[in-house]
């Protein structure tokens, strides 16, 4: 038998294409557990006009590495008690997996409409968002969120349960590319202090990873 045919050989061959496939499905893995944070504080300019300063912390991989950081500054203008425009920027910085780093500069244009019916508050915010990768990757990107509210308990709780899902659109490729559904409450501590807790999960046949599940939690500091 020839060395090149020999079952050693054929066997070894097996064996490294075994590892070659079970590498290339732990690099291409495309769930994660993750948990983040968004931190808003408001500056009050005039009764209908905010100076708004954002920031994130993503922890992923499992809870185990931060991948995603954000830090940006906005404006919320007010139109009445139902339309308000809030044009931010954010710089990004993303680590998904090992030896990947993604820069991110985001300009986001979010329009929200709020309308009460009875106990009933319904949101819907429809974002534009354009960005600027450090690849010179750039692409536009269009965002829907619906949500419905409700408080539970005593008024004096001031706590709300919410529900809410959110499609995005990416002309990049021309398709609607994720989905991110949320259940959680909110509690409003005082004028100045409000926290939200939730858990989302989103499914994404572009990203990696793209399909998530979230705890979440976002604090709104009004000064």
């Amino acid at each position: 038998m020839s060395p090149k045919n020999s079952p050693f050989t054929l066997l070894s061959g097996l064996c490294l294409l075994c590892l070659s496939v079970a590498n290339t499905s732990a690099q291409v893995d495309r769930t994660d557990n993750q948990f983040w944070t968004d931190v808003l504080i408001v500056a009050p300019v005039t009764k209908d006009f905010d100076f708004n300063i954002l920031g994130t912390l993503r922890v992923g991989r499992d809870w185990s590495h931060p991948v995603d950081e954000r830090i940006g500054a906005g404006f919320t203008f007010r139109f009445g008690n139902h339309v308000t425009i809030s044009p931010h920027y954010l710089h990004i910085g993303m680590q998904p997996f090992t030896r990947r780093r993604i820069w991110e500069n985001r300009l986001t244009l979010p329009v929200t409409l709020r309308f009460n019916a009875g106990d009933f508050r319904f949101t819907d915010r429809n974002q534009i968002e354009r960005r600027l990768r450090n690849s010179g990757l750039k692409t536009t990107r269009y965002r829907n969120r619906f949500q419905v509210e409700h408080p539970v308990g005593d008024k004096d709780w001031h706590l709300s349960l919410f529900i809410a899902d959110e499609v995005f659109y990416d002309w990049a490729v021309d398709r609607w590319v994720r989905n991110r559904f949320s259940v959680g409450g909110s509690k409003v501590f005082n004028k100045h202090f409000t926290h939200d807790l939730y858990y989302l999960r989103q499914n994404d046949g572009i990203s990696i990873p793209g399909d998530l599940h979230v705890i979440g939690t976002t604090l709104r500091v009004r000064l």
